[in-house]
């Protein structure tokens, strides 16, 4: 049983390996390379459209309040009287506007 699958892929062409690499990359492509890229594009959009009042969890898990919005970072209050400033970068998450 062997011998006739290493016939059948000794006399195969080159070109049949090449389509085949293709293939495997198309299929990555479109199932695992475009939808992360999509993701993470909206990702950005949405922490470009965050402003102060919003409600925000950020990538460790701390959820807070935005106070002040800055070219790179976030001032968020934690807890009552508890700002901290965070990175754009670590936004994981937009939760409802604060009231």
């Amino acid at each position: 049983m062997n011998t006739i699958f290493l016939q059948a892929s000794a006399a195969s062409s080159p070109w049949g390996t090449v389509a085949m690499m293709a293939a495997i990359f198309v299929v990555f492509y479109f199932f695992m390379i475009r939808p992360q890229q999509k993701k993470q594009k909206a990702l950005e959009e949405q922490r470009k459209a965050l402003k102060s009042g919003d409600r925000i969890i950020t990538s460790g898990g701390v959820h807070g309040v935005i106070k002040d919005v800055k070219e790179r970072e976030f001032v968020i209050e934690i807890s009552d009287g508890v700002r901290v400033r965070i990175d754009k970068g670590s936004v994981y998450a937009v939760t409802e506007t604060a009231k």
